[in-house]
């Protein structure tokens, strides 16, 4: 009996030693499997999803630009091939958090090719902060940043706040500040003001109540004093007088972005080929807008056309003036295609004719940029 229950006490403490043997060799076999691959197989799936880009393309294109719009970048600014991808990515989601996109960063690079190559995270959150004040939104604030891309290397604290603050002072703000900022890129960097400019803008007459009173301040305000002193006297020259000049600009301000040559040629052909008063510029601006060789002496020489034909209706007197301000589309319905299909052809052909016509050595003549005309 003794043996028998020594022989069953053995085999128990065999057994017990078998079931612990088994239960560490699965614990063991199950703690590898978990340690060894899904770890790695997990790291190896990440690391192959956020795998940074090589290059300046491959980022650009991440970012969603086209083979179009790559081209139109290193085209513009050929540095951007080579440059790191570290200090491109910031910049870019700087740039997208501000709500610009693909389409909008491409515009902006190739309006300032070096804007990339600027510190534009130097004092960003200030600079963020100030224009969201001044644009009112996000929107409007995109807008003129895809209009002046500039607006984020300009001289904060030098530059962009004593210009903001010098418009104010003269009462431009809200709304028609940043109308002036959209419209007129150079407003911050070219804005100069001093006694004679303020008093040109007296001679003007536009009270500061006006809707021109913006324009006035702003155009004369980035224009040089030689430059405005030129085109005054250019409009002297055809029988105006300085006060009826100065009226002029304060009625139509816009004359000022005209250069001095196109405003000649409008001048001389008005008074010398239409035989119409130098005076009558001062009622209709207009005249000195309208581009001479595709409006003016098109609609002039039709004129001429149908007065040798003896067609109705003229266009004389005051119809003329009328004639010039019209649409092309409206222009030929009301005095082209209102006669017979064999009149309205040969007058239609005459008129492409007299449009196609171009000034003497217009088509070699050196074109030299000289940057904005005012």
């Amino acid at each position: 009996m003794f043996s028998k229950a020594r022989l069953l006490l053995k085999l128990r403490c065999v057994l017990s030693a078998s079931k612990r043997q088994s239960s560490t060799i699965t614990a063991v076999r199950i703690a590898a499997t978990y340690s060894t691959i899904c770890p790695n197989q997990a790291e190896n799936r990440t690391e192959a999803a956020v795998e940074p880009p090589r290059d300046s393309a491959e980022l650009f294109r991440k970012w969603g630009c086209s083979e179009n719009d790559l081209w139109k970048i290193f085209s513009r600014q050929p540095a951007l091939r080579h440059a790191q991808v570290a200090p491109l990515l910031s910049k870019l989601k700087l740039l997208s958090g501000l709500g610009l996109t693909t389409s909008d960063i491409v515009k902006m690079i190739n309006c300032r090719p070096r804007l990339f190559c600027s510190r534009i995270n130097h004092c960003f959150d200030e600079r963020l902060d100030f224009f969201l004040t001044l644009f009112g939104s996000r929107e409007v604030l995109r807008k003129a940043l895809v209009r002046n891309p500039s607006l984020l290397t300009y001289d904060f604290h030098n530059t962009i706040k004593p210009v903001i603050a010098l418009y104010e002072e003269m009462g431009i703000s809200g709304n028609d500040l940043t109308a002036m900022l959209i419209s007129r890129p150079t407003l911050i960097p070219r804005t100069s003001f001093n006694d004679e400019k303020m008093e040109y803008i007296k001679k003007t007459g536009v009270s500061k109540g006006s809707k021109m009173y913006k324009y006035v301040v702003a155009l004369i305000g980035i224009s040089r004093i030689e430059t405005i002193q030129e085109k005054v006297t250019n409009l002297e020259k055809f029988g105006c007088s300085e006060d009826e000049v100065w009226s002029l600009l304060g009625r139509s301000p816009l004359i000022l972005t005209l250069s001095v040559d196109k405003v000649q040629r409008n001048m001389t052909f008005v008074v010398g080929t239409m035989k119409l008063s130098p005076k009558l510029v001062l009622q209709y601006p207009f005249l000195l807008f309208c581009n001479l060789e595709a409006v003016l002496k098109p609609r002039v020489l039709l004129a001429g056309k149908l007065k040798d034909m003896e067609l109705h209706p003229q266009i004389k007197g005051a119809m003329m003036l009328r004639a010039l301000r019209m649409k092309e589309s409206r222009f030929l319905t009301a005095f082209v295609k209102c006669h017979p299909e064999n009149v309205a052809t040969e007058l239609l052909e005459f008129y492409k004719h007299a449009k196609c016509v171009k000034r003497l050595a217009e088509a070699s003549k050196m074109k030299v940029r000289k940057g904005f005309p005012f």
